[in-house]
């Protein structure tokens, strides 16, 4: 009874064919390839409807969601690789050659398609390798093939293969690159030449970040230099604070917008560095005397183009929290005035306060010796009605009771508006 594996991931059969993309089929020296590589468009599968519709014409079928595939030409094999950001169509035809550069030995039909790939060209390149056993160039036929100045030659694969070239665009407009067979076997071949153009098309896809962090570098100055003005006007307090954080949200904003548009190049290109210098350290390079090697190539020309970018991505982080800094400290000063200006309404509001208690209490004593005058008149018109009583004695008896009834009633009032 066979196995139930009706619970298997979704993904399952997709991560399985993932550890299988990005191999050339198996081919052995001699040996030509011609390999193209272009940058895609967002969220376009040009590349994949390209491929897939050579595939249809020759009958091979190429899933919606395939990111590799292989088309037969004839005596050319077609590889097709789709990356996040690029494509690669690499052309391989086996057998002996010449001419180990010339592009019409891939024959018309390649060079239709060639000239049809969708996308812009990042890096394109043609691969000779020699036969086993054959002789190494002497160096006069190596400045024939290469540029002499840029001349590369060292051993790789632990000295089972020896390469030469010299990572310059040549007159046709594609790359060289030389591989002599010294005893590779089965797959080595083919594992060979993906990690060679994968450290080449790793390299270029890196070195896309050096112009953007080149380009920018003023900008970022001219923020640098505005941020210090900034800074020593809150120290100084030579402008109104309000102008100030103005200016400093202006800096702020601004510095978020380069780091948001360049974020995803720069970390892209420090990964892109990164398995270049793996698939480096991969290759086992050794020197071979007089010329210089692929890792002196590589490190002297890729290393310093990273950090250049991590040195713009460090700049625009260290200018983001120093205005945040500085915006911090404008914002407490500018605190610190609101509570002192608060403090000086909450003094003036209390002594306002007591100069209407003063009042208040003047109105109210003004009233009792009003209110007791008038009780004092109409007392006395009582009295003086009264023959018995005389009437100079008894006003001027009722007015301290008056005054005194007065002042308790209308303190009791005002106790009982404040309770």
């Amino acid at each position: 009874m066979p196995y139930d594996l009706a619970r298997s991931h979704p993904l399952r059969a997709a991560l399985s064919a993932e550890m299988h993309v990005r191999r050339l089929p198996r081919f052995v020296s001699p040996c030509r390839l011609m390999q193209v590589v272009t940058l895609l468009d967002d969220g376009l599968h040009a590349d994949r409807a390209f491929v897939t519709q050579i595939g249809d014409a020759r009958g091979v079928t190429i899933a919606d969601t395939a990111r590799y595939a292989v088309v037969p030409l004839g005596e050319v094999t077609l590889v097709w690789e789709g990356h996040t950001e690029f494509a690669t169509y690499t052309f391989i035809r086996e057998g002996a050659f010449d001419e180990p550069f010339d592009p019409v030995m891939l024959g018309e039909e390649v060079a239709r398609i060639a000239a049809a790939l969708p996308g812009n060209v990042i890096r394109a390149t043609q691969i000779a390798v020699a036969s086993r056993g054959a002789s190494a160039p002497d160096r006069a036929a190596l400045e024939q093939m290469f540029e002499a100045k840029a001349l590369i030659v060292c051993d790789v694969a632990d000295g089972r293969a020896q390469i030469a070239s010299d990572f310059t665009l040549h007159d046709d407009g594609f790359g060289r690159l030389l591989v002599l067979d010294r005893g590779l076997e089965g797959d080595e071949t083919g594992q060979l030449v993906v990690r060679l153009q994968e450290l080449g098309n790793y390299r270029n896809m890196a070195l896309l970040g050096l112009p953007v962090a080149q380009g920018l570098t003023a900008e970022v100055s001219a923020l640098e230099q505005r941020l210090s003005v900034l800074t020593h006007k809150v120290s100084e307090r030579s402008s109104s604070d309000d102008v100030l954080l103005d200016e400093l949200t202006f800096v702020s904003a601004e510095l978020a917008r380069l780091a948001a548009t360049t974020r995803y190049r720069m970390s892209a290109t420090r990964a892109y560095a990164d398995l270049s210098l793996e698939r480096l350290k991969s290759l086992a390079i050794a020197p071979v005397r007089g010329y210089q090697t692929l890792a002196d190539f590589t490190e002297r020309r890729l290393v310093p183009a990273v950090r250049t970018c991590e040195s713009f991505v460090g700049r625009l982080d260290d200018l983001s929290q120093r205005a945040a800094w500085t915006s911090e400290l404008l914002r407490t000063r500018i605190d610190i005035a609101l509570a002192l200006q608060n403090r000086d309404l909450l003094a003036s509001v209390d002594k306002r306060a007591q100069i209407q208690l003063r009042l208040q209490q003047t109105v109210e004593g003004l009233s009792v010796v009003a209110i007791s005058y008038y009780l004092v008149a109409l007392i006395g018109y009582v009295v003086g009605v009264m023959p018995d009583v005389d009437h100079r004695i008894a006003t001027a008896v009722s007015v301290p009771i008056v005054l005194t009834l007065v002042w308790l009633a209308v303190r009791r009032i005002h106790r009982g508006l404040i309770d």
